[in-house]
């Protein structure tokens, strides 16, 4: 009898998620600013994924040498205005060698939103298991990946993640391993948020209605507590992405990041640091670059965690569209109940 009252019940379940689906996607799309954060960041998620053919467009790549443009006299100096801009260099060369900025700068889009992306997945997968394994475990396993929760929080991020990078061989692929790093020193703050919501959630009647129905622990996890996460850790998520670009850039700036010649955004600036007046333009092309990218996706972590919880209000102060999101809210909680309004008017 229960497994049939369980049974009728999952369409009724299903249909919350759906309405509150539409629900987010209303509130994020009446934030304006979000929505053209997210504009940009799929802009340069597709920049990203189309280096290949760009740099083809282009004719370059972002590897060769090319001694000729560079003045050896001058130490190195691009030869022409704009740092070496032509029909065949599109935002000049790099200094000394020659290189394609074009071709360096969009194959650093990749490895920079790669590094952030796989690290912020890391940082969620450890975080929840380890928070939700705390949050159902007996006393003994919530102390344990409490106080090791602890610890990792506790950790200074640069300090770690500068010595497991200095100990790893040189021969290991070093964007996966800066991600590997950022993520494994990283998800103590995640982890935290997935114990607190765990214990939350747990004691609500639904859950204690799967609980008597005969399913396991790890069956209540998966069906009914992970999908109570989704908010809080894609909101969280949304936030981090940014951070660990940032992280990125600082680990490959201080040299221990990304190694020459895979292009990154934060080895231009390391390599960029003592052209800034000779050739600004190798300096500013990959420095813009990190500031639209951190700040598009600040604010469209912003309007995500606004839009899972409308009770929040919004850190941005143009752009959100708070008027038009309350005006939307109020037409939609006014559609399902006409008779009350009446007898209010009345």
């Amino acid at each position: 009898m229960s497994e049939a009252l369980v049974a009728t019940e999952i369409p009724e379940a299903t249909a919350p998620g759906v309405s509150g689906a539409r629900q987010f996607w209303r509130r994020l799309r009446a934030q304006r600013a979000a929505m053209v954060a997210a504009g940009v960041v799929a802009l340069l998620v597709l920049v990203a994924l189309a280096a290949p053919l760009l740099t083809a467009l282009e004719g370059q790549d972002p590897t060769t040498y090319h001694p000729s443009l560079v003045d050896s006299a001058r130490g190195g100096v691009p030869i022409g205005s704009l740092g070496g801009v032509s029909g065949d260099h599109w935002l000049g060369v790099e200094p000394q060698t020659g290189r394609d900025l074009f071709a360096r700068l969009v194959y650093g889009a990749r490895v920079s939103l790669g590094v952030a992306l796989g690290a912020t997945a890391v940082q969620v997968l450890l975080g929840v298991v380890v928070g939700v394994a705390a949050a159902l475990g007996n006393r003994w396993v919530d102390q344990l990946l409490s106080r090791v929760t602890d610890i990792i929080v506790a950790m200074p991020l640069m300090i770690m993640a500068l010595a497991l990078l200095a100990i790893v061989p040189e021969n290991f692929p070093r964007p996966i391993l800066v991600a590997l790093v950022i993520g494994f020193v990283a998800w103590g703050t995640i982890g935290k948020i997935a114990r607190a919501q765990t214990l939350t959630l747990k004691e609500l009647d639904y859950v204690a209605a799967a609980r008597l129905s005969g399913w396991g622990t790890w069956r209540i996890a998966r069906r009914e507590l992970l999908p109570g996460l989704a908010a809080p850790v894609i909101t969280y998520a949304a936030l981090m992405v940014p951070a660990n670009i940032s992280i990125e850039a600082s680990l490959s700036f201080l040299g221990v990041g990304v190694k020459p010649p895979t292009a990154s955004w934060g080895q231009m600036l390391s390599s960029a640091n003592v052209w800034y007046q000779a050739a600004p333009q190798y300096l500013l092309l990959p420095a813009a670059a990190l500031f639209v990218t951190v700040l598009a996706l600040t604010v469209l972590g912003d309007g995500v965690r606004t839009a899972l919880d409308p009770r929040a209000a919004s850190r941005l102060r143009v752009g959100t569209g708070r008027k038009q999101e309350a005006r939307s809210d109020r037409t939609g909680a006014a559609e399902p109940g006409p008779g009350p309004a009446k007898e209010a008017t009345s």
